[in-house]
This record gives C-alpha cells, sequence and structure tokens, in this order.
C-alpha cells in the first residue's frame, strides 16, 4: 500500500540564540543550520522511515534548493514521479529557535504556491494500491481540497494537518476522514475560538467538522476523538526539549503510517508521540527525526499492544 502526501517542500534555514530578538533589535546567535523542510516533506520522510511507501507531490523551483531537494528524496527513498519543476525559486523557511526549543517560522512558499489541481489529480489517479493521502495548509487550499476528493474517490484514508492555519474551505472538510491540528489550530477551527483544554471542546469541534480529531498537545501528549466514541488521552513521553522545530510533522508522519497498516487510531497515535517525542530531543527538522532502525523500534514496540 501506499501513501501520497500533497503538500510543501522548503528549504528550512534555522537561526539558534539564547534569546530570540525583539522588533529593531539585532543579538546575536549561538548555531545555524541549513536543512530540508516543509510539512509535506517532513510527513513524507518521517513515514518512509517507517517503511512505507511514499510519493510525493509537489513543485520544486528551478535553483539549487530544488535540485538538493530531489536528492534528499533520493536518499530517504520518497518517490518524486509527480514532483514538478517550475520558474522561480523553491520554498524556503527562516526559522529562529530559542533555548528553550520554542521556535518562530516564517514559510515563503515559493514553487509550492504554483501547485495546480490538473497536477494532483493526475497524481492521485495514477498512484497505485494507494491507501493515505496527506494534506496541510503550505499550498493552495483548493489543489488539496482537490486531491482529497480524488483521493476519497478511491476509497483512500485523507489526513489533514491545518497549518500554518487559515480558515478551512467545506469543499477540503468534507473530504477528510482525519484533521489533527495543535492548540492554536484548534482554537482557529473552533468558531467560537475555545482551546482543547477539556474533552467537551474536543468533542464540541468533532461534531462541528464532521471528522475524527487527533489533537496534538504538546508535552500534555495527544487527544484523540473517533466519531461515535469518547475522547482518549495519550501521554507523550517525559523528554527534555531542544528544538520542537517539525515536531507536529513527525506525529502525523508516524501516525499516518500507523492507520496505512490498519492499526487502531489509538496506537497508531502512540507511534506518533513517540516519534515526536524523540524528534525534540534532537536539533534540526528532518535531522532529529527517528532514524529507520529507531523507526522500527518504535512500530514494534507499539504494535505488538494491539
Amino acid at each position: 500500500m501506499k501513501i501520497a502526501v500533497v503538500g510543501s517542500t522548503n528549504i528550512d534555514m534555522v537561526a539558534y540564540a539564547q534569546v530570540l530578538p525583539e522588533a529593531g533589535q539585532t543579538l546575536k546567535g549561538d548555531n545555524f543550520s541549513l536543512g530540508f523542510g516543509g510539512k509535506g516533506a517532513n510527513q513524507a520522510v518521517m513515514a518512509a522511515r517507517f517503511g512505507a511507501a511514499v510519493y510525493m507531490v509537489n513543485s520544486i523551483g528551478e535553483d539549487v534548493f530544488g535540485d538538493t531537494t530531489l536528492a534528499n528524496f533520493a536518499a530517504e527513498n520518497v518517490n518524486v514521479e509527480f514532483v514538478s519543476r517550475v520558474s522561480g525559486p523553491s520554498g524556503v523557511a527562516p526559522i529562529w529557535v530559542a533555548a528553550d526549543g520554542s521556535n518562530r517560522i516564517i514559510v515563503v512558499p515559493g514553487a509550492n504556491g504554483k501547485m495546480t489541481v490538473d497536477q494532483v489529480e493526475t497524481a492521485i489517479s495514477k498512484i497505485p494500491d494507494l491507501k493515505v493521502v496527506l494534506g496541510q495548509f503550505e499550498i493552495p487550499q483548493n489543489v488539496t481540497a482537490a486531491a482529497f476528493q480524488a483521493a476519497r474517490a478511491r476509497g483512500a484514508i485523507t489526513i489533514f494537518n491545518p497549518a500554518p492555519f487559515e480558515p478551512i474551505s467545506d469543499q477540503l472538510r468534507l473530504n477528510c476522514d482525519w484533521i489533527i491540528p495543535n492548540e492554536s489550530e484548534f482554537a482557529g477551527l473552533h468558531p467560537a475560538g475555545k482551546l482543547p483544554t477539556t474533552d467537551n471542546e474536543i468533542m464540541e469541534l468533532g461534531q462541528i467538522l464532521n471528522t475524527n480529531l487527533c489533537v496534538t498537545l504538546g508535552a500534555a501528549g495527544v487527544a484523540l476523538l473517533s466519531k461515535g466514541a469518547a475522547v482518549i488521552r495519550i501521554a507523550a513521553p517525559v523528554v527534555k526539549p531542544v528544538d520542537t522545530t517539525g515536531a507536529g510533522d513527525a506525529f502525523v508522519g508516524a501516525f499516518a503510517f500507523g492507520l496505512m497498516q490498519d492499526l487502531p487510531a489509538e496506537l497508531a497515535a502512540k507511534m506518533g508521540t513517540t516519534a515526536a517525542s524523540l524528534s525534540v530531543t534532537r536539533l534540526g527538522t528532518q535531522a532529529s527525526y527517528p532514524t529507520k532502525l529507531e523507526a522500527a523500534e518504535i512500530f514494534s514496540t507499539v504494535s505488538t499492544r494491539s
């Protein structure tokens, strides 16, 4: 079975500092790294490290960042048959990371913004044995909606990560099997701006969206709501974070792999929390993710509980 990720690729330019600057302020940093990111690419790489056959559906620029992105996908065993080259720059993401691991990110979409409905509909129709399709908000929303509609027509599971947040269209929402927001994205999705502080609030949003919900809560773990069931709280391993960049994407990629393997959603979410918790103990985005060996150990440990 295959996973398709219809989403973004970016080059992450990460600056680390003890304290992040305020407006008009200049501070010296501690370190800098150049790495591979983009929410779509991150989720694709995480799923591939767990052993999934992953297709990336994306557009990259005709620049050196596009070249290195393709090389990275090849190294990570991510299929790039449906990655197109377009004029202009590839996507980039300047990132600031503070000493406590918190971050601030500006995403510049570049080529990601040039993805088209025809491009993704063709890809979804051609990928064989398609089981799961992932999407996010870093590409045009109508493109993701078209991909999800085509995926649903094929019987694939659709998983949407509403980040960076923007209002979700009915066309997209109605074709989501799972929506995976963090706390701030949850508040954005809720008509009253409520945070997921209680099970009732989570159930309320699940009913409003008419979908399954998996709310990531950082160090507090995950709140899982399947349609017609009660909220399940899943604790995260206790770790000392050094860089939280990309942790949500690590969760989504692992969760998608778990569903592809027909694990119950609760166990898929446990895989996700374990992968994400490990990632925050290391610097970088994809560089911080569990290795193939670590991912295999996570899957073996969690799947034996089924």
